[in-house]
């Protein structure tokens, strides 16, 4: 990407040291994942934390995710058990996040795990924040890089459009491959997803046995909030529009192709599905429709995180 953006940067040596430097000195930089674009600060930062919900304008009750490099240096702040290093050794790094239990001894800040006595943690697999990572001494807090309630960023223009110069440094790494948030596995008692995402319930069930939670649950993570991922319009699930002036959010094989139609995965794959939701969604905004009508989307693997993301926009 050609950067005409002063504050969007390449990843190199040289932009590594200036966002090192600046995350050292408690300042906010926008860094990419796998998942989606985070506002990165240091989680032993009252002022990083601080800086973080204030841009954000996130609830206080709304905890952060803590990235770490590996399992060596989150031991320095939660109680690890043997049902998270199950689940560590099949999916980590990647986009998975897990609540544990805090440690007495723990230096995150109180405020970003909203004093609660968990913690969400997290080990990205994206080249650029894992670099970062390895070269501090203390974990980066990162919630996506939008305004609380909001669409999550997939590539830099993204993090643009939603602070413009407010965040002095964003690092471009390119577009975000998965495209929606990290599953959220509760490991604080009996194992269970508070958030789906692209690695399914199928798949950790095989690795670790899960319940279903019950609703209403005390938010012990991020994408526990009733409403949430609203791109700002209405929505309505699994329905027609019946004019053109509305766009239709479709999924697959369909002959009709007008154009107010955007489609998820002519494929009717559903990891591209979930990869090309924001960025459909924010598509949409921009062109200046005022409704969003969706079609069903396969309530299976990956479709089971759109589905979760589609309702709480939806409210």
């Amino acid at each position: 990407m050609k950067n005409v953006y002063s504050n969007i940067y390449s990843f190199n040596k040289k932009t590594l040291k200036k966002s090192v430097n600046s995350l050292k000195l408690g300042n906010i930089v926008s860094l990419p994942t796998e998942t989606v674009y985070g506002l990165g600060g240091n989680a032993y930062s009252k002022t990083a934390i601080k800086k973080i919900y204030e841009i954000k304008k996130r609830p206080k009750s709304n905890p952060l995710i803590i990235h770490y490099y590996s399992f060596k240096e989150a031991n320095n702040d939660v109680l690890l058990n043997k049902n998270f290093f199950k689940l560590y050794k099949k999916f980590c790094p990647g986009p998975i996040t897990f609540i544990l239990k805090k440690k007495k001894s723990s230096k995150i800040v109180s405020s970003a795990s909203a004093t609660l006595n968990t913690i969400a943690i997290r080990f990205p697999k994206h080249r650029v924040v894992r670099t970062i990572l390895k070269s501090l001494n203390f974990p980066i807090a990162m919630p996506s890089a939008n305004l609380s309630s909001g669409l999550s960023p997939v590539n830099p223009l993204d993090v643009y459009d939603e602070f413009k110069k407010k965040i002095k440094i964003i690092i471009d790494g390119g577009q975000s491959k998965i495209g929606i948030e990290s599953t959220v596995v509760d490991l604080s008692g009996k194992p269970k997803i508070l958030r789906p995402g692209i690695i399914s319930p199928n798949q950790i069930n095989k690795t670790v046995k899960i319940i279903l939670p019950k609703r209403n649950l005390k938010i012990k993570s991020p994408g526990m909030l009733r409403r949430h991922y609203s791109p700002g319009l209405p929505i309505v699930l699994n329905q027609k529009p019946s004019n053109d002036k509305h766009a239709y959010i479709i999924f697959g094989k369909i002959s009709d192709n007008r154009v107010n139609y955007f489609n998820l995965s002519k494929n009717a794959d559903l990891k591209e599905a979930a990869a090309n939701l924001y960025k459909v969604m924010r598509k949409i905004k921009k062109k200046g429709y005022k409704k969003i009508f969706v079609s069903r989307i396969p309530n299976i693997g990956p479709g089971i995180a759109i589905n979760d993301r589609l309702r709480r926009a939806s409210k």
